[in-house]
């Protein structure tokens, strides 16, 4: 981890969860969440934020799974930064793996929103990540610095943004990089943020994520410059999502 840094442990349930279970696991969370060093984020469906809002009641963060760039308009199914800070998120997060791949969303679209965040009062989440080609290649670095230099705007470093680097390879696989592979990959994301953002950027949060699980937190989240972790499938297990949250000291 990083000196002087709260770790950030975010959960995103990506498209599960109706009312009564996401709040049943909501609670449970909460339960769990006094003491811990980690301050924790939990990134539920749009339609879950405001019934969890109450439940978290500022103990846990809440956030939103994607934005639309702009502020209102004809965007059929979209949504704003400001609709989901209106029901109670303080994150959101841009672009995730699924929809860089799914929805062929470019970084400069990502840059747009995190524009949108930022202006809406947001805080972003923006991730990055190669594919397997390019971390056989001999590129993975190179590939996220380039995602990192189109997809964080200006304000990000003043704001406090987030970085969650996410090798597409390793989501929702039971694979991971090894330690040395993520340390390298984080040592140079801290000299990006560094470079770009100054001194802002030696206290941003860098993520990691892709398959972290109880097993593997204490060892993830013990290298350096690694400040937390962006879990998908085990932020569904309350007591999974504790676990790795624990794991963070």
């Amino acid at each position: 981890m990083t000196p002087g840094v709260r770790p950030l442990i975010a959960g995103n349930w990506k498209m599960h969860g109706l009312a009564a279970d996401g709040v049943a696991l909501a609670q449970a969370v909460a339960a769990g969440a006094p003491g811990l060093k980690a301050e924790l984020l939990i990134c539920p469906p749009a339609t879950l934020i405001s019934p969890l809002a109450p439940v978290f009641a500022g103990a846990v963060a809440l956030g939103g799974q994607d934005c639309h760039e702009a502020a209102k308009g004809a965007h059929t199914g979209d949504i704003s930064a400001a609709m989901l800070k209106d029901a109670g998120a303080a994150y959101v997060v841009l672009g995730h793996s699924e929809r860089r791949m799914a929805y062929r969303e470019s970084s400069h679209r990502v840059c747009a929103k995190a524009e949108a965040a930022l202006a809406a009062g947001l805080t972003p989440v923006v991730c990055v990540g190669e594919p397997e080609d390019d971390r056989l290649l001999g590129r993975a670095e190179e590939v996220v610095a380039e995602q990192m230099t189109e997809s964080l705007p200006a304000g990000f470093g003043a704001a406090g943004g987030v970085v969650a680097y996410e090798p597409v390879w390793a989501i929702g696989t039971g694979r991971t990089p090894t330690e040395a592979n993520i340390a390298a990959m984080h040592a140079m994301m801290r000299a990006k943020l560094s470079a770009t953002f100054q001194a802002e950027g030696a206290g941003l949060r860098l993520l990691y994520g892709g398959s972290v699980k109880p097993g593997n937190a204490v060892a993830i989240l013990a290298i350096p410059h690694v400040d937390g972790a962006l879990i998908g499938g085990a932020s569904l297990v309350a007591e999974d999502f504790l676990a790795i949250a624990r794991a963070a000291g």
